[in-house]
């Protein structure tokens, strides 16, 4: 009876460590969405692109600034909708938005994406239009794995999804927005998914 008791206390002191280190108010459906505005943003792209007569590295000037319109957009969309569930997410389970797991997330998910922005604004600088889709997948992966040890397990494997996809799209430099689709779209609509069922439900 006491060794019972004796694990029991061992089970609730690692949760309450992993509380304490981790941020696990992450809202799965947030993910989908934010997946599903990457597809019509990607649906949106496909159609500049087939009214455009170039090919797809030397783009018009106004197809251009319509395509970096779009992105924007759907990344402002994305990072408002997370917000907004998360903290609602924080409300149901009594969690802290601004605790110290959720800054640690922040930070770290923040150092290689503003790196690999500051990388694609020097990419557009120089015209070297074919590898803006692979470096957002990359540095995007890179974050999401840099701030995975603060939050939920699954952003690490969802990270990694896009690592591998970045270099993919590199190697098949001609089908960026299709690896686009995928990292953005399907794989963030797949694992939203599974942290949704996962740990939302409960």
């Amino acid at each position: 009876m006491e060794d019972k008791n004796y694990l029991q206390d061992l089970k609730e002191i690692k949760d309450l460590m992993n509380k304490s280190t981790q941020f696990i108010s992450l809202s799965g459906l947030s993910g989908v969405l934010a997946g599903i505005y990457a597809l019509i943003g990607a649906v949106y792209v496909q159609t500049l692109l087939l009214e455009n007569t170039e090919s797809y590295i030397a783009f018009e000037s106004m197809t251009f600034k319509k395509i970096i319109a779009t992105a924007v957009i759907v990344l402002l969309a994305s990072l408002f909708t997370a917000y907004v569930m998360t903290v609602n997410k924080a409300k149901k389970v009594g969690e802290n938005m601004w605790n110290t797991s959720s800054k640690r997330l922040l930070v770290n998910f923040a150092i290689p994406l503003v790196t690999g922005g500051i990388f694609i604004l020097l990419l557009l600088r120089h015209e070297n239009y074919g590898l803006i889709a692979p470096a957002t997948l990359l540095f995007y992966g890179l974050a999401c794995v840099n701030a995975s040890k603060y939050t939920l397990r699954d952003v690490r494997y969802l990270g990694i999804s896009e690592i591998i996809l970045g270099l993919l799209a590199v190697e098949f430099s001609g089908f960026g927005l299709y690896f686009w689709i995928l990292g953005f779209g399907i794989c963030h609509i797949v694992y939203g998914a599974m942290m949704h069922f996962k740990y939302d439900r409960k």
